[in-house]
C-alpha cells in the first residue's frame, strides 16, 4: 500500500498538504484552520461484534480529524449500493450512522447515493468526507517529535481485528471479542487543552501499532523502543492470536490513538487519559530514541530485543 501510494498517487498528485500523509490535510480559511478528510468503508461483513459499517465509518472520520488537533464538526456520507441489497439492513446501518454521528456531535450535512448492478459490488460501500476546526494555539505535528518523548496507547490492542476477522470466518471461540471502534473525541479534546504536550497523534488502524509506529519512525528518522509488558493486550486477543497465529502487534484497531508526549508531561497526559471510559486502560509502551534511525525495536518480557517491521502483506483486508 505504501508503495503505491508513494509510486502512482504522489507520482501524479503531490503537492505540500498530500506530501505530508497526514490523517487529514489542514488548510487555512480566512483566520481558521479547518481540518479535512476523506476515507471509504468496506469492512466484510457490514456487521460484526461492537459495530457496523455504519458506526465504523462515523468513528473512522472523526477520528482522522481528531489525530490533528481538531474539532470535528461536518461529515458528507455517499453511498455505493449494490442492485438487491436489503432495504431493512439499509435502514439499520442508516440508523447507526445517524447515532453514532449524533454521539460525536457531528452534523451528516450532505451525501450522495449511487446503485451498481448485482454482482458490481459487495453489498454496500461508504465514502465518507469530514470537515473539523482546528482551534489556536494547538500545533500537532511529526516534526515536533525529539529523542526521549514518551509513548502513550490509550488501551488493549487488536480488538478491531480479531472480532471482524471471527464474524469473517464465524470462528467459534469459547469467548467472544468486541470491535473497539469509537469515536475518539471526547477523549482527546481536555488533553489538546495541555499547552503542547501532546506532539503528535496517529490512530493504529490497518497494520495495527506496529506499522503506525513504523511510519513515524520512518517519516521522523528516529529510533523507538516498545516495552512488551507495556503493551495492553486482553486475554481473549492474546488467546486468538495465539491460535490463529498472528503477531497483535499488526492487528487493526478503531478506538486506539498514539500519542507522543513530551516526557515531563507523560504522567500528567496518562492521568488525564484514565479520567476517560475510552481511555482507564492507558499505557506508557515506550519511547523515542535517536537510533537505529527509522527502525522500531520491541525490548521482550524475557529482556531480549527484536526488530518490529513495517507490515508487508495484510491478512486481513477489508478489516474498515
Amino acid at each position: 500500500m505504501h508503495d503505491l501510494i508513494k509510486d502512482v498517487f504522489l507520482k501524479h498528485l503531490k503537492n505540500p498538504y498530500l506530501n505530508k500523509m497526514t490523517d487529514a490535510a489542514v488548510i487555512k480559511s480566512g483566520n481558521k484552520r479547518i481540518a479535512f478528510t476523506t476515507d471509504s468503508f468496506v469492512v466484510k461483513p457490514i456487521f460484526f461484534p461492537g459495530g457496523d459499517i455504519g458506526k465504523l465509518a462515523i468513528c473512522g472520520t472523526v477520528n482522522d480529524l481528531v489525530m490533528m488537533g481538531a474539532r470535528p464538526l461536518f461529515i458528507a456520507c455517499a453511498m455505493i449500493i449494490e442492485e438487491g441489497f436489503s432495504l431493512k439492513i439499509l435502514d439499520k446501518i442508516t440508523e447507526s450512522l445517524a447515532a453514532e454521528a449524533k454521539n460525536s456531535s457531528v452534523s451528516i450535512i450532505t451525501g450522495d447515493v449511487k446503485v451498481v448492478e448485482k454482482g458490481s459490488a459487495d453489498g454496500i460501500f461508504i465514502n465518507t468526507t469530514g470537515i473539523g476546526e482546528v482551534a489556536g494555539g494547538i500545533d500537532i505535528t511529526i516534526e515536533n517529535i525529539m529523542p526521549a518523548d514518551k509513548i502513550i496507547i490509550n488501551g488493549p490492542i487488536g480488538q478491531h481485528g480479531i472480532a471482524v476477522l471471527a464474524a469473517r470466518k464465524q470462528l467459534d471461540f469459547d469467548f467472544s471479542v468486541k470491535s473497539d471502534c469509537a469515536a475518539l473525541n471526547n477523549l482527546i479534546s481536555p488533553l489538546l487543552k495541555k499547552g503542547g504536550a501532546i506532539k503528535f497523534m496517529r490512530d493504529p488502524t490497518r497494520g495495527g501499532l506496529a506499522t503506525t509506529l513504523n511510519e513515524i519512525a520512518q517519516t521522523r528518522n528516529c529510533g523507538i523502543m516498545i516495552e512488551e509488558k507495556d503493551v495492553p493486550l486482553t486475554s481473549q486477543v492474546k488467546s486468538a492470536s495465539e491460535i490463529l497465529g498472528l503477531d497483535p502487534l499488526y492487528l487493526a484497531n478503531e478506538g486506539k490513538v498514539v500519542l507522543i508526549v513530551k516526557k515531563d508531561r507523560a504522567a500528567e497526559i496518562l492521568n488525564q487519559l484514565k479520567k476517560h471510559p475510552l481511555g482507564k486502560s492507558s499505557r506508557i509502551i515506550g519511547q523515542i530514541e535517536k537510533s537505529p534511525r527509522g527502525k522500531v525495536y520491541l525490548k521482550t518480557i524475557s529482556g531480549g530485543k527484536r526488530l518490529v517491521d513495517m507490515l508487508t502483506s495484510d491478512a486481513l483486508p477489508r478489516i474498515c
